[in-house]
């Protein structure tokens, strides 16, 4: 039993001693640590670089395609006001011939109707004459 004891408390002298000490403050960094916390920064900064040109690349390709998009949509404007115009224009070409013959057909109903105002005027004054010429 005595062993166990002794077992059990060199290895709870052993966990204090473990947490005790990596409680401790860290020590400095070594030179060798040094030189690769620099080396990592230094590639950390040329990714940095890196990420940052490609950003600005694709900012500048949007910023293009943006210009190119703004000038397909302002021809597509221009394309639907010119067949907006022909379509105004075939209409007004259109009613313009319905127009054109409603008014000549109107005209020509108009000589025809003094025509047969004419006639009925004749017919009408032509049995008091008659009327008369019997008298």
């Amino acid at each position: 039993m005595r062993r166990q004891a002794r077992k059990i408390c060199v290895i709870a002298i052993s966990i204090a001693a473990i947490l005790i000490g990596g409680c401790s403050s860290p020590e400095p960094p070594s030179v060798k640590q040094g030189r690769a916390l620099a080396a990592e920064n230094i590639e950390l900064r040329k990714q940095l670089e890196q990420r940052s040109e490609e950003i600005e690349k694709l900012t500048q390709r949007h910023g293009e395609e943006i210009k190119k998009q703004q000038s397909l949509l302002e021809k597509c404007e221009q394309e639907k006001q010119t067949w907006k115009t022909k379509a105004q224009q075939n209409i007004r070409d259109q009613v313009k011939g319905v127009l054109d013959t409603v008014v000549e057909e109107n005209a020509r109903l108009r000589e025809e109707n003094k025509a047969l105002k004419a006639q009925i005027e004749e017919l009408q004054t032509q049995p008091k004459q008659s009327e008369s010429t019997e008298k």
